[in-house]
């Protein structure tokens, strides 16, 4: 269970955001960020009830500044994700921590472009089995719609008064859930993460499905 006083300090950080006031600090953040792990430990343990899962990641506090023009040295955040295994699975999971701002993300953020036209090219054959999945009403509960960037028109190839251009037209593919504040520090939020984790199941079967056979449903994969 996450505590309050992970939430207090984010907020303390995002308003001290220098190194001088973090050095002062830094004991209470490990104690947060060990905090943090553990909940994530314990996820990934439940997740592996109805998931296979390669690892499990805890990102850094500290912020590569050298390409930003935000110059301050600290996220204001926790994330972590968890990775499936490669390449017989497919799709991620994320984690996110932010005073007003927490979420959990799944799906395909940046698809290679191979995938990406793989994708695209099944959508174009038939996308019926694609919407009743993200349609489906208990699953449109937990992680409402699509989301994603996507090209103005049609990607190059792909007409764009395809009947399924909507689809098409997208370079991401990703679901969110947002929860507030009170909902981050309950005794139920892990079991919530846990649960919204394995509605995703029938998205990544299908994209896993998807990107391990060729256009014909012939095995991609080495031994098969």
């Amino acid at each position: 269970m996450l505590k309050h006083q992970i939430l207090d300090f984010l907020k303390q950080l995002e308003v001290n955001n220098n190194r001088e006031w973090f050095e002062k600090n830094k004991s209470e953040f490990q104690e947060y960020r060990l905090l943090f792990k553990d909940f994530n430990n314990t996820l990934f343990n439940e997740m592996l009830q109805h998931d296979e899962l390669e690892s499990m990641k805890i990102f850094r506090i500290y912020r590569d500044v050298r390409f930003s023009k935000n110059k301050t040295p600290y996220k204001s955040h926790l994330a972590s994700s968890f990775k499936r295994i490669k390449p017989q699975l497919r799709g991620g999971y994320y984690l996110h921590i932010k005073p007003g701002g927490s979420f959990i993300a799944v799906g395909f953020w940046n698809p290679e472009k191979e995938d990406l036209f793989r994708i695209r090219k099944e959508l174009e054959t038939d996308a019926t089995e694609f919407r009743e999945i993200i349609n489906e009403n208990s699953f449109k509960k937990i992680w409402g719609t699509l989301e994603g960037d996507e090209v103005k028109t049609a990607p190059k190839g792909f007409s764009k008064e395809h009947e399924n251009i909507d689809l098409i037209r997208k370079k991401q593919f990703i679901f969110t859930r947002n929860f507030s504040d009170k909902e981050v520090v309950s005794a139920e939020f892990l079991a919530q993460v846990n649960e919204s984790f394995q509605k995703i199941r029938p998205f990544f079967d299908f994209m896993t499905d998807v990107l391990t056979t060729d256009l014909n449903g012939v095995s991609l994969l080495d031994g098969n």
